[in-house]
């Protein structure tokens, strides 16, 4: 079956296709994940034009697909890089807690339901940011 499989991701168009399907996949569990994580329903919110919500969950998802990039830029097989990407989400998520840590003076997620943009900013930014760190471990 493995041989099977790797002569299917021998192509560079199927190869495409599965690393963007498990990517997609990925991408959904993990924010499907993250929703348990935040005092607030990131879709119902986004929904509703909380751009500070949108800007916070488009970080998450610019750091997952980066660590992806890094991965496959590595020469990762599929299953690596699913690896990678969810040992990146954990890091993430503890880097959001990190953030609400590093903020007693208030919660990042009451501000960020809210629509703090520049709560969700910084939120953005620290997940974006985060994953070029973490991506770079990918190619060491």
């Amino acid at each position: 079956m493995d041989q099977a499989l790797d002569r299917w991701l021998d192509n560079a168009y199927f190869a495409s296709i599965a690393f963007f399907s498990v990517a997609i996949l990925a991408l959904i569990v993990f924010l499907f994940c993250f929703e348990f994580a935040v005092r607030y329903k990131t879709w119902d919110e986004i929904k509703n034009g909380n751009l500070a919500v949108a800007m916070a969950t488009g970080g998450k998802i610019f750091g997952i697909c980066n660590l992806f990039r890094f991965s496959i830029q590595a020469g990762d097989s599929l299953y690596q890089s699913l690896v990678w990407a969810a040992f990146g989400f954990v890091l993430l998520l503890a880097a959001y807690f990190v953030f609400e840590f590093l903020t007693p003076v208030f919660r990042i997620d009451d501000e960020i339901k809210r629509d703090n943009r520049a709560v969700g900013f910084i939120a953005m930014i620290i997940s974006i940011s985060l994953s070029y760190v973490i991506g770079a471990t990918v190619l060491s």
